[in-house]
C-alpha cells in the first residue's frame, strides 16, 4: 500500500498510510468537527486535541473489530467484498448520524478493508472550486477520499463534486466571459466517503450521488460495555464487569463519551483508589466530574432544576430558560436539550419548554398540582398541539410576548 501520512500543501487535505495509527496532529486535520460546539463538556459529543490523541489508538482498524451499529456494519461489508472481487472501486458512502458514533472509524476502515491509502480532509475547509479540484486532482486510482462534515461544504465546490462522483472529471474554466472554455479534466476512479451529522442539509443532487448510505445510531449499554472492555485492554486497565456496566450506563448510547469516562475513572482509581475500575471507583470518579446515573452534567441539571424550581415545571420560552442558567439561546438549545429530550425529560411545546414527570422523578423534587396539568401539552400524550420547534413564550394581554416590554432576550 502506498501513500504517506505527511500532507501536500495547498489543497486543504492530507495523506494517511492507514497501516500506521494517525497520530495527534494527524486526528487534529479533521478541521470540520470543532470541539467548541460542546465547550469542553465531560459528556460531549464533539472531540478535542486530547480527544483525538486517545481515539487514534483506540480506533479499530477492521469491519470484524468494529463494535455495534449490526446493519451498517454487513451493509458496508457487502458494498466492500462486491467491489474488491470485481476489482474496482466501491459506490461513494454517505455515514450519517450523531457525534461520536464511529463514522470517522468507518472512514478509515473503508480505506484498510480495500488496501487503499486514505485521504482526509473536512468540508469546512473547502470553500472554493479551486480547493476541491486541487484535492481531486491529485487523487491516485483507487484512493479513498474522506470528506468530515460534507454538508458544510461551499456551493460552487459541491457543483463541481456532483461531476467528480458520477463521471470522474473536473471542468476547469480557464479565461473570463464570453471567451472562457471548460478544460475538462479526468479523473483516476476513487471512493468518496462523507460523513454528516445533518443529512438533512445535504442537497438532495449530492445525496443521490452516494451509492451506500448508512445512518449510524445510538449504542445499547450491552454494547458499549463491549467499547469499553477492548478500550480497557487496549490502555491496560483491569476493568470489571459491574465497573464497565456503571460506565456504559452513563455514557449517553455514545462510544466517544463511553471512551472519555473511562479515561477520567481510571485516573481517579489510580491516584484515588486501587487502579482497578470497579463499580465503587466509577461511582466516585463520576461523581467527582459532575456526571449522574442518567449521564446528565451540570448543565443539563442546570436546565432541568430552573424550569422546575424558578417556572413550576413550564412552560418557559427558550431565551428566558437560557438567562436563568446563566447561559445562550443557543448553548441550551443545541447542547443540553437534544439529549434532554431524547431521555423524555423535557418537551418543546409551541407555548414553550417544559419539563416531564421524568424529570421532577430524577430531580427527587415534587410536582405542583399545575405542572401535572400542563402535561397535556406535552407532545405525544392526548390534546397535545403539534411542536413547531419554537419554543415561545405565551402571549400577554396586548399580544406581545410575555416578559417586561422593551426587554430583549427575555422571550423567544
Amino acid at each position: 500500500m502506498t501513500g504517506g501520512a505527511g500532507g501536500r500543501a495547498g489543497d486543504g487535505s492530507r495523506e494517511l498510510d492507514i497501516a500506521a495509527a494517525p497520530t495527534a496532529a494527524e486526528e487534529a486535520a479533521l478541521a470540520g468537527r470543532a470541539a467548541g460546539a460542546d465547550d469542553g463538556r465531560l459528556v460531549g459529543a464533539g472531540a478535542d486535541l486530547d480527544d483525538r490523541a486517545a481515539e487514534a489508538a483506540l480506533r479499530p482498524t477492521s469491519l470484524e473489530d468494529f463494535v455495534g451499529q449490526r446493519v451498517v456494519r454487513e451493509q458496508l461489508s457487502l458494498v466492500l467484498e462486491a467491489a474488491l472481487r470485481r476489482g474496482r472501486a466501491p459506490d461513494h458512502v454517505l455515514l450519517s448520524g450523531p457525534p461520536g458514533l464511529g463514522k470517522t472509524t468507518l472512514a478509515m476502515i473503508v480505506a484498510a478493508e480495500l488496501g487503499r491509502p486514505l485521504r482526509i480532509t473536512s468540508g469546512p475547509a473547502i470553500q472554493h472550486a479551486g480547493d476541491l479540484a486541487a484535492v481531486l486532482s491529485s487523487l491516485e486510482e483507487g484512493e479513498v477520499l474522506f470528506v468530515d462534515e460534507v454538508h458544510r461544504m461551499a456551493r460552487p465546490a459541491e457543483e463541481m463534486l456532483y461531476v467528480a462522483m458520477e463521471d470522474f472529471r473536473v471542468d476547469v474554466v480557464v479565461g473570463k466571459g464570453a471567451g472562457a472554455t471548460a478544460i475538462p479534466l479526468p479523473l483516476p476512479p476513487f471512493t468518496l466517503v462523507g460523513a454528516t451529522t445533518r443529512a438533512g442539509l445535504l442537497p438532495a443532487p449530492l445525496r443521490d450521488r452516494f451509492g451506500f448510505t448508512g445512518h449510524l445510531d445510538f449504542y445499547a449499554p450491552d454494547e458499549l460495555e463491549r467499547v469499553l472492555r477492548r478500550s480497557a485492554a487496549l490502555l491496560g486497565v483491569e476493568l470489571t464487569a459491574d465497573g464497565g456496566a456503571e460506565v456504559a450506563g452513563r455514557s449517553r448510547g455514545t462510544p466517544r463519551i463511553a471512551n472519555r469516562l473511562l479515561r477520567r475513572v481510571r485516573d481517579w482509581s489510580q491516584v484515588r483508589g486501587t487502579g482497578v475500575v470497579d463499580l465503587a471507583a466509577a461511582r466516585a470518579a463520576l461523581a467527582v466530574y459532575e456526571v449522574d446515573e442518567l449521564g446528565l452534567d451540570r448543565l443539563d441539571r442546570a436546565v432541568l432544576l430552573a424550569l422546575c424550581r424558578r417556572f413550576g415545571g413550564g412552560p418557559v420560552g427558550l431565551s428566558t430558560l437560557a438567562v436563568a442558567v446563566g447561559e445562550e439561546p443557543d448553548t441550551v438549545e443545541t447542547v443540553a436539550e437534544p439529549f434532554l429530550v431524547r431521555e423524555g425529560l423535557l418537551g418543546r411545546t409551541p407555548r414553550g419548554r417544559v419539563a416531564t414527570p421524568a424529570a421532577w422523578e430524577h430531580l427527587g423534587l415534587v410536582p405542583p398540582p399545575t405542572a401535572l396539568a400542563g402535561q397535556a401539552v406535552l407532545p405525544g400524550l392526548p390534546g397535545a398541539a403539534a411542536d413547531d420547534g419554537a419554543g415561545e413564550e405565551p402571549p400577554g394581554r396586548d399580544g406581545r410576548a410575555a416578559g417586561r416590554p422593551g426587554t430583549p432576550g427575555l422571550s423567544r
